[in-house]
């Protein structure tokens, strides 16, 4: 018996069926390998602006913080530092994300990690009705409320941008 063609559940969309948040999940493919958050919004026809990055930084061993910014924006480390009460964070190496979150390069959701880890959503998402994250997987994006995504991610609003 063939199995319905739907979408598998990541952690991500558990938790927000849990928290029964008003979500969409879109899809696109990933066969071309593109898989850059600019390249994202291309693929699923949403505006640039809003489709947010997941990045995962690191304060030392065992320090771990979640970043989520605009796709086109870089991260400011000044400003991710202050908000996690750090003097200094850098990037997580790549070779350390899934082991960390769970999560792979091009589907690391700041929802449903392996560990809660302190989460900052830039604040430039406050003005938006519906931002887009990924949902926890590659080809897979969640499209929520600014406020859906700080509650399932335990996330609080700063300025993060360059």
């Amino acid at each position: 018996m063939a199995k319905k063609d739907k979408v598998q559940k990541t952690n991500a969309v558990r938790i927000l069926d849990r928290q029964k948040a008003e979500y969409e999940l879109i899809e696109y493919d990933t066969d071309d390998d593109r898989i850059d958050g600019v390249s994202v919004a291309e693929k699923t026809g949403q505006a640039e602006e809003t489709v947010y990055k997941t990045l995962v930084s690191t304060a030392g061993t065992g320090k771990y913080f979640v970043f989520v910014i605009p796709v086109a924006d870089e991260l400011n480390l000044k400003k991710a530092a202050k908000a996690a009460g750090e003097k200094k964070v850098e990037m997580l190496h790549l070779r350390d994300l899934t082991e960390v979150t769970g999560y792979v390069r091009g589907g690391c959701s700041p929802v449903g990690m392996k560990k809660a880890f302190p989460t900052y959503i830039d604040e430039s998402a406050k003005q938006l009705g519906r931002i887009i994250v990924s949902a926890g997987k590659r080809g897979l994006q969640v499209k929520l409320s600014p406020e859906v995504l700080a509650t399932a991610a335990d996330a609080v609003f700063v300025p993060l941008r360059k």
